[in-house]
């Protein structure tokens, strides 16, 4: 009978150990690299811009799953630097986001921005006390922007927009939930249930994309491959012409070769999760600090009050010192990573580099804190403390760029290097549209009766979003 229990138990084991290989075999990144974490912003200008050819590439696997089955990691985030990534990336700032072109978007901003607010006056209505809880009405006029954006006016209804945003969010604070145990070597086995929420929401927010890709591709067809119609040519549609270089083309064509439906999802999903995420929690940690601070307040309104209503080509000055001032202390993307041979990194002689090397890793990571660099002591005085006018004329923050050049490095809200964000532009706009738009109609104050209800604590979930949601009692300016 021992001898049973024995071989059951041996049974029972080998089972289990047999799951554990197959669970690791194609673990995430983060279980089989090993990664050196940057805070030092003399270091990570060194990485970045001394070092570019080593510390051009991202891990191809941003997401602790197994995405692309097929290898291919066609994003601008996760391709490898070299022809592929440069034609992505080109599509994209040749196109919708060419600086002659921002002209043509500004009716379908001026649209989302008018629906803010219409959001916050109803929302207003609908309390007794005047508070609004600014991130679902945020989040929904800035999604279906970018959703306008990249499949073109009328290609996606309210429904599309909404069921697109409820699925990143799912999404992002599944990742949340996994993000704690992706360094453990059992993930999949002791934390199963976090890992298949995962995948669900992943594949809840390709079925969502992939099947915009279809209709959207359908469209272009009956229009005989021409404009989308509108002011602005869809994103997508310059992703149905695009073509990879010849070493891409699996049939050798010297051409390229075309993009699939499917090869496209990830590119498209980038477009809208980061246009919008990054934008949504930048508008709500402004607005929050404007609460805190009325006086600061008050100055933005001076500025913006003056201005052509939801004027959307400049950003007044003082708003721009604000806004610059929270993507330093607040920045949409907490960490930067990279992916570097640990030979490369080891005669780069960062920390750590050498280490690995030593051990026999052929590559490893290098995680940026943006937020410790934005609030680094070496760079910035009374880091910690929320001054716009330090990016003011004669201020320590005078001439700091949204994205930083080779001679200094102190902020990288939107990376720096040659993989900063293309978008980086746009976005800062963005969040001077809806910014200016709200100071403009409404004063904001605390909702808390005791003035203490700004909750200024920070929540990783791939961005960098507000912890406790901001609410705030907000009056209308204008006298009706």
């Amino acid at each position: 009978m021992e001898t049973l229990q024995l071989l059951w138990i041996a049974l029972a084991t080998i089972v289990f150990v047999g799951i554990l290989l197959r669970s690791t075999r194609h673990a995430p990144y983060t279980l089989l690299q090993p990664t050196v974490e940057i805070s030092d912003p003399e270091v990570a200008r060194r990485m970045l811009f001394d070092h570019a050819d080593a510390f051009s590439n991202r891990p191809t696997k941003p997401f602790p799953l197994d995405f692309d089955a097929a290898g291919r990691h066609h994003s601008i985030s996760t391709k490898p630097y070299g022809p592929a990534w440069t034609v992505i990336r080109r599509s994209l700032t040749a196109g919708i986001l060419h600086p002659t072109r921002l002209g043509l978007l500004e009716q379908a901003q001026r649209e989302a921005v008018e629906s803010f607010v219409a959001g916050l006056y109803a929302a207003r209505r609908g309390d007794a006390g005047g508070e609004v809880v600014v991130r679902d009405g945020l989040r929904h006029a800035i999604y279906t922007l970018m959703a306008r954006l990249c499949f073109g006016e009328g290609a996606v209804d309210e429904h599309d927009v909404r069921a697109i945003d409820r699925a990143q969010m799912e999404f992002l604070f599944a990742y949340a939930g996994t993000k704690a145990v992706e360094a453990t070597r059992l993930p999949r086995v002791l934390y199963r249930r976090r890992w298949l929420r995962l995948d669900a929401a992943f594949n809840r927010v390709s079925y969502l994309i992939i099947t915009l890709i279809i209709a959207a591709r359908r469209r272009w067809t009956e229009r005989g491959c021409g404009g989308g119609g509108g002011s602005v040519t869809p994103y997508v549609d310059s992703l149905f012409v695009l073509r990879f270089p010849a070493d891409d083309a699996a049939d050798g064509d010297r051409r390229g070769r075309l993009l699939t439906d499917a090869e496209m999802a990830p590119i498209v999903w980038e477009f809208i999760l980061a246009g919008a995420e990054t934008v949504a929690c930048s508008v709500e940690w402004v607005l929050a600090h404007l609460v805190a601070r009325p006086e600061v307040q008050e100055k933005v309104h001076r500025q913006v009050a003056g201005q052509e209503e939801h004027h959307l080509r400049t950003t007044p000055p003082y708003l721009r010192a604000v806004i610059l001032e929270c993507l330093r202390m607040h920045p949409a993307l907490p960490s930067i990573m990279r992916e570097v041979g640990t030979e490369a990194a080891a005669a780069a002689a960062v920390g750590g580099a050498t280490a690995a090397a030593a051990d026999g890793d052929a590559t490893m990571h290098f995680k940026l804190n943006a937020s410790d660099i934005g609030r680094s002591r070496e760079a910035w005085t009374d880091p910690d403390e929320f001054r716009p006018e330090r990016f003011l004329a004669g201020g320590e923050g005078e001439g700091v760029a949204l994205v930083p050049g080779p001679k200094e490095v102190k902020m990288v809200p939107f990376g720096a290097g040659r993989r900063y964000c293309p978008g980086a532009a746009l976005g800062m706009l963005h969040v001077g549209c809806f910014v200016a738009a709200a100071v403009r109609e409404f004063e904001w104050s605390p909702a808390a009766k005791d003035g203490s209800g700004v909750d200024f604590t920070e929540m990783d979930i791939f961005f960098n979003v507000m912890k406790t949601q901001l609410r705030a009692r907000i009056t209308p300016r204008r006298k009706t």
